[in-house]
């Protein structure tokens, strides 16, 4: 679906993760316009300048869901989105006593409810047209309960929740929806997450995959029409216990109402 792509939107695109996608993007789809989001305005103006003439940078606060609609309307003008890629986040380690609601409910605000606010201005048009693609950038944390990510967790379990019940419902409108599931991956977040814990041997031991590949990595996903990705391979032991269960629910789950 990359390759074929004629207007991607990807939010968090200042970061590690999100321009190393616009770049595989730019790259597999040079005709597609790339509209790049990021709260970061200097910073995803560098991207936008990097990944050529077809990308425009834009600045949105995804802490603030309700600005989305009217954003979203001025970036689909002449150019109706039809590759959503939900990659920013913000991710804080701290105890659920010691994280205050303002912090908790910024964090539910960008890394839920925004993607998920994205997602129902995309869709419809998406299903209308027959075509789409939908890339949500969940996390290991949503699958495996992590200490001192309580929001972040709930919030990304909410996400991947979300984008795999509604790649069942889209499947036949001809929607795509990929999930990804990433462990530490080289970027800011990672390193300030790794600096608000202690340097136990077990956190160096941690394995930190790279942007690039794992841009690749979903590339490929995206355009084989898989379901989801998981990054570094070695998680992919704890996210198969949860496989069987996800398999019956997939097959036998009724259908809702339209």
């Amino acid at each position: 679906m990359f390759t074929e792509a004629r207007h991607a939107l990807i939010t968090g695109a200042a970061g590690a993760v999100g321009s190393a996608v616009a770049s595989v993007i730019a790259a597999r789809a040079p005709g597609a316009a790339l509209s790049l989001v990021d709260k970061d305005e200097a910073g995803v103006r560098r991207v936008a300048e990097r990944v050529g003439s077809r990308a425009r940078a834009l600045s949105w606060d995804l802490g603030k869901p309700g600005d989305l609609e009217a954003r979203w309307q001025e970036a689909v003008q002449g150019a109706p989105v039809d590759v959503l890629v939900n990659c920013a986040g913000i991710m804080e380690l701290r105890t659920f006593a010691a994280t205050p609601w303002s912090l908790g409910s910024l964090l539910l605000d960008v890394d839920l409810v925004s993607p998920l606010r994205l997602m129902s201005l995309a869709v419809p048009a998406m299903r209308e047209r027959g075509r789409g693609l939908v890339v949500n950038v969940a996390s290991m944390a949503g699958l495996v309960p992590l200490r001192g990510s309580a929001y972040y967790g709930a919030a990304k379990a909410g996400l991947a929740m979300a984008s795999e019940i509604s790649r069942l419902e889209l499947a036949r409108h001809g929607v795509h929806v990929l999930t990804v599931y990433p462990g530490p991956v080289a970027s800011e977040l990672e390193r300030r997450a790794r600096a608000q814990v202690g340097r136990s041997w077990t956190a160096r031991a941690i394995p930190t995959g790279d942007a690039r590949e794992l841009a690749e990595r979903i590339a490929r996903a995206a355009e084989r029409g898989q379901s989801r990705v998981i990054y570094p391979s070695v998680y992919a032991g704890a996210a198969e216990v949860l496989s069987v269960a996800r398999r019956f629910t997939e097959r036998f789950s009724p259908a809702p109402l339209e």
